[in-house]
């Protein structure tokens, strides 16, 4: 036995000799916090250094005209064509590589660790995750670096409370604690940072998860601050105090940025669908997608440099006033698309990012139509802009709490704080009305995954079986596969379970993350045993059983969410999630309706 199996669980236990369960989770929430806040000051470095080397620029989209690239001035501006490509050629294979779960935006993957997984993110994610999203963005990906390092904190807080052999509940705190360390240190949002894990991760304010999420994130800001200084983040014109009438207006501007929040989520999954059909099509190795793509996303960077990276310097000057309407509109579809075709080619960054620009171009817009109507209005498009930044983000995200506070600590701005409710209640209703999924949970709806919490009525007679209300099977392995085959599977189904058969076709199994992640913390060598030692203990549900006998094992099983379901040979023929079970027993519940 090596010396950390035995200092490990001693680590954990240490806590009990001071109190409950909020102190023992206050050392390690703290040391998730502080590497929170050094991986949030080391990733905006290497995001600054990789534009640097692709662009000869400190942040491209901040420049006027299309300038060449100092280290290739042959080109002229035709290289934003070709350094998205050449990123690609660099992110592509480290992520299939080693870590395919960094592909995209990240936030979908860790809300899936918390509430189906236990918790549990490997932490090589972190690493691939920060040089991934660095090399995007730097080589022009029009993605945000907030979703990146929720990612990034969240797998090393994972990684502490597995190293520290937490149990799941608190191993889902710690990696709440990684996500809110990331927001805090990003933006210089503490508060902010607090209400986003607890709001969107946790789903949790009780005072525990409460106080060790605080711990984290303050301690987070401090190591930001100390690095890049106690300012507020974005550096916006003076905003007049706002009069009563004017309330109308921002109630207003609340129904159109709920809209275009979720108008920006079904662009984004559609792009990304047209993405999968056109690249599979060619039939070319997923690694080289971002290469192929990164060429389309480079055309795009030479008509509207403004879309390059980030692009906070755009969005400054968007909020104080120095786009003409037109402008505006144009850089709200350009972001759209931009992003959207950005992570549609398997780049990696966030949505995070993105929102907040695609609503402060609106707002500004917004803004510019009022003072056109009214002139006495032209100083408060500034205004309209921050709003806009608010709604957009709560509409999108549905996260109203965090959108509220987020602003007020980005902009430092008191006088905003009545006018920015009202606008994202107003866009968190608009959105819960047009789509029961919001940016990140539709990433998960699309695989089956259900992360909703709604009460269900008590089910009704339906003579359904589980067979006719099974998915079709995924990817499924056979018992001649090793473990470290099935892991690469499970890395490339997002995490989800996959079935394994024997020779003759059988069901012989599940794997699943858990199973797997089990495997891998107690045996080194488990590369090379068999795929039927880290199966999971689940068992199969026979097509033609009464969806309602077997309803109640099928939501159990919180390990796979969901079971296998057989024929009568044996033979697996689908899939029955927990969701899929409730909503063919519930067809007119909330569920649907939500």
């Amino acid at each position: 036995m090596s010396t950390h199996a035995v200092t490990r669980p001693h680590l954990h236990r240490a806590g009990t000799r001071f109190g409950g369960a909020a102190v023992r989770l206050a050392f390690p929430a703290l040391v998730v916090g502080a590497g929170a806040g050094v991986a949030a000051v080391v990733f905006r470095w290497l995001i600054e250094h990789a534009t640097w080397v692709f662009s000869g620029h400190a942040d491209y989209s901040a420049t006027h005209g299309n300038p060449a690239n100092q280290w290739v001035p042959w080109l002229g501006a035709g290289f934003v064509v070709l350094a998205p490509a050449v990123g690609g050629l660099l992110y592509g294979p480290l992520i299939q590589r080693f870590a395919r779960e960094a592909r995209g935006h990240g936030v979908p993957e860790v809300m899936f660790a918390v509430a189906r997984n236990g918790g549990r993110i490997r932490g090589s994610v972190a690493v691939v995750k920060a040089v991934a999203s660095a090399i995007c963005i730097g080589a022009g990906g029009s993605v945000g670096r907030e979703g990146p390092i929720i990612q990034i904190g969240s797998a090393l807080g994972s990684t502490i409370g597995r190293w520290m052999r937490m149990p799941e509940v608190r191993l889902r705190t710690l990696v709440a604690c990684g996500a809110a360390g990331g927001i805090s240190a990003t933006f210089n949002a503490p508060v902010a940072g607090v209400f986003f894990a607890l709001e969107l991760l946790l789903c949790d304010f009780t005072p525990t998860s409460f106080g060790a999420v605080v711990i984290a994130s303050v301690t987070a800001a401090l190591i930001g601050r100390a690095a890049f200084g106690d300012t507020a983040f974005l550096h916006l014109p003076a905003i007049g105090s706002i009069t009563p009438p004017e309330y109308l207006l921002f109630a207003l501007l609340g129904l159109l940025a709920g809209a275009i929040g979720i108008g920006f989520a079904r662009v984004l999954y559609l792009v990304e669908d047209l993405c999968d059909v056109l690249w599979r099509a060619t039939k070319g190795p997923e690694w080289l997608r971002p290469v192929a793509g990164g060429l389309l996303l480079g055309l795009l960077l030479l008509v509207l440099p403004q879309m390059y990276g980030v692009g906070y310097p755009v969005l400054e000057r968007g909020v104080g006033g120095e786009y003409a309407i037109g402008f505006l509109a144009v850089l709200v579809i350009g972001k759209v698309l931009a992003t959207s075709l950005t992570l549609g080619i398997g780049g990696s960054g966030g949505v995070f990012a993105p929102s907040l620009f695609v609503g402060a171009m609106t707002g500004a817009a917004f803004g510019e139509v009022v003072a056109m109507v009214d002139p006495s209005m032209r100083g408060q498009v500034a205004a309209f802009a921050v709003v806009g930044m608010a709604a957009v983000f709560a509409g999108s995200t549905r996260a109203p709490i965090t959108a509220g506070i987020m602003l007020f600590e980005l902009t430092g701005d008191y006088a905003l704080i009545l006018p920015v409710f009202v606008a994202i209640v107003i866009a968190t209703a608009v959105s819960r009305v047009l789509s029961r999924d919001t940016i990140y949970t539709l990433k998960l709806s699309r695989r089956g995954v259900d992360l909703t919490d709604s009460a269900v009525e008590p089910p009704r007679p339906s003579g359904t079986t589980a067979g006719s209300s099974a998915r079709p099977l995924g990817d499924v392995l056979t018992t001649e596969a090793t473990a470290a085959q099935a892991l690469e599977v499970l890395e490339g189904s997002g995490g989800h379970p996959v079935v394994v058969v024997g020779v003759d076709g059988q069901f012989a199994g599940v794997v699943s993350a858990r199973s797997v992640g089990d495997a891998v913390l107690k045996d080194v060598g488990f590369a090379s045993r068999s795929v039927v030692d880290v199966v999971a203990d689940v068992r199969a549900v026979p097509a033609d059983s009464a969806l309602e006998a077997v309803v109640t094992d099928v939501v159990d099983a919180t390990e796979t969410v969901g079971l296998p379901v057989v024929d009568g040979a044996g033979r697996p023929v689908g899939w029955l999630g927990a969701s899929d079970a409730l909503r063919a027993l519930v067809p007119d519940s909330r569920m649907n309706r939500a």
